[in-house]
């Protein structure tokens, strides 16, 4: 029996139908497994904020820069606020081992209220000139400053971030760069609530026409071309 047997199909005009919940749970699945974040800011009266983000980007890497789209800014927007107060956020790597924590800083804590606090995350790297607070349980984290801010056609807001300062966990890192994101007990998004821990599948080298692919089952050689 073919497996189109069992697809189903929607058009967008039966879409927008759809009670709003239930067509958000969809349309946040369709593009597939995210990146787990939380977002560490700061506000200019010093109360630390987390929040999850799901929409973490990659945009280059010289320089080293990333992106996010946040919703559009509303009056509990604080990581927005704090960003575009401050210039600074912190990206971390939501662990598989604290996934309920990390969670719960998508509640709607008042602006005074330090999301640290709340769930019994530690923060970490504040230093001279640097304000935005990380977390210490994540194995994977970043500071970056705003390079830009663009409105998108629903509203929603694109941040350009530069990369400030990288900390990782020593035993994930392969010698030619790599991450090995489940070392780093790093978790996925699907949707807007699912968590998943991954299974490492190997690493395929650069594809090339008429060549065949290799594949790296042991990700922590890394490739001989540093």
């Amino acid at each position: 029996m073919s497996r189109e047997a069992d697809m189903v199909h929607w058009t967008r005009e039966a879409l927008d139908m759809w009670p709003a919940r239930r067509r958000a749970r969809l349309v946040n699945s369709l593009s597939g497994f995210k990146s787990a974040t939380l977002v560490g800011t700061v506000d200019g009266k010093g109360v630390h904020n987390l929040s999850v983000v799901s929409s973490v980007v990659h945009l280059g890497s010289s320089p080293a820069q990333m992106g996010m789209v946040l919703r559009p800014p509303g009056a509990d927007a604080h990581t927005y606020k704090n960003v575009m107060e401050t210039g600074q956020c912190t990206f971390n790597h939501i662990g598989v081992d604290w996934v309920v924590q990390a969670h719960q800083c998508s509640a709607r804590y008042p602006a005074d209220a330090s999301e640290f606090d709340a769930v019994g995350l530690t923060p970490c790297g504040q230093t001279d000139g640097w304000m935005a607070p990380a977390v210490q349980e994540a194995r994977i984290r970043m500071g970056l400053t705003l390079a830009k801010d663009m409105e998108l056609p629903n509203g929603c807001r694109f941040m350009v971030l530069d990369v400030a300062w990288v900390e990782v966990d020593g035993q994930a890192m392969a010698e030619d760069g790599h991450l090995d994101l489940g070392r780093a007990r790093t978790a996925a998004i699907s949707g807007l609530d699912g968590y998943h821990d991954t299974r490492h599948l190997g690493r395929l080298s650069y594809a090339k026409v008429d060549t065949e692919v290799k594949v790296l089952t042991d990700v922590m050689v890394g490739w001989n071309d540093v």
